[in-house]
């Protein structure tokens, strides 16, 4: 205590040394620092100096920030002073003690699949380097390849086809041959003989049933070619094997949704007939979907939740299951077939 007593004295020796006006002056600088501080600093800056309960330190405060050098002797032994009393009126102090809020970060629908470390949208489809092949050009070949990347994203990444309307981005890129029988089986639910509905050769959510829950569209796979001879006809064949994961919901309903794996494999010939170039879609987006039901066949996707109805084709697959981010999955006989994880 003796020595706290005399630290006192000092002190007070030290401030009545300051004239007046001086005082004045600090205490008129300090009370204008004061004002520019944020609010919570501000508090707690005014409740360590309440627990003093001086005014002379409110004037040695602002020594010490704009007089260093006045106090420098003092400094040390006034600082243990300070963390003494405000051990000995320790209470919560309110920008410490009150919760912060905090947003969780969103977790991506892919998390816990393959699909995570896939490439997004059009990054996904890769094309190998394209040399002169089956008396094509290289410029010819690279036209073909570009041709049927164009052809997967108008297929699996449009958004009006995805949302179930009319695959006008992709009859767009059909030869003019092609398109009239295109769009003649397009919805076709009773298709004749030797045709099709061609809505299978796009990815089309059902309307009323689905809805992307995310813009992010996953893409991993591969393209191909190799020389092409057939019919009097010499290019190349380019093969398309990739596989589009999409996160999917109820319409109007919120959260991550269910993921849909499509497998869209394809072949496209290209060649030349009389000078120009031809670019013929031969199949289009095989291989399956996985996470849709079976028992509804329309061309459209129906995702099968977790509360969704039994599938009644479902019930009759009897093969092993498969990996569906498989791109070469063993071949199956059923329409059907379990899938290991989705």
């Amino acid at each position: 205590m003796a020595d706290m007593d005399d630290l006192d004295k000092r002190f007070a020796e030290l401030v009545s040394q300051i004239e007046r006006k001086e005082q004045r002056q600090i205490k008129k600088e300090a009370a204008k620092e004061w004002s520019h501080l944020p609010r919570y600093r501000r508090q707690r800056r005014r409740r360590i100096v309440l627990a003093v309960a001086s005014i002379l330190v409110v004037a040695a405060g602002a020594v010490v920030v704009y007089r260093p050098g006045w106090v420098a002797p003092v400094g040390k032994a006034l600082s243990s002073r300070f963390v003494e009393t405000r051990e000995n009126h320790r209470g919560p102090v309110p920008e410490e003690t009150a919760p912060v809020a905090v947003t969780p970060e969103p977790v991506s629908p892919f998390e816990g699949s393959p699909a995570k470390d896939y490439a997004e949208g059009v990054k996904g489809i890769t094309l190998p380097k394209a040399r002169a092949t089956g008396g094509l050009s290289r410029e010819d070949v690279a036209t073909a390849l570009r041709h049927a990347r164009k052809l997967l994203v108008a297929a699996h990444l449009d958004r009006k086809t995805l949302a179930g309307g009319r695959p006008t981005a992709l009859v767009k890129l059909l030869p003019l041959e092609q398109r009239e029988w295109f769009l003649k089986n397009l919805d076709n639910r009773k298709p004749k003989k030797g045709h099709f509905n061609t809505r299978y050769w796009v990815t089309s959510l059902a309307p009323k049933a689905a809805e992307l829950a995310t813009g992010v569209i996953k893409v991993n796979g591969r393209t191909k070619y190799v020389r092409f001879h057939e019919g009097g006809r010499t290019g190349v064949k380019v093969t398309t094997n990739y596989l589009f994961v999409y996160a999917v919901r109820r319409p109007g309903q919120t959260g991550q949704g269910e993921r849909i794996i499509v497998h869209s494999i394809g072949e496209l010939i290209a060649y030349r007939e009389d000078g120009r170039l031809v670019l013929w879609p031969v199949s289009w987006n095989d291989g399956g979907v996985t996470g849709a039901r079976c028992d509804v066949e329309d061309g459209f996707v129906h995702p099968y939740y977790d509360d969704s109805v039994p599938d009644k084709e479902l019930a009759k697959a009897t093969g092993a299951p498969v990996d569906p981010y498989t791109l070469d999955p063993e071949s199956q006989d059923e329409d059907c077939t379990l899938a290991s994880r989705v």
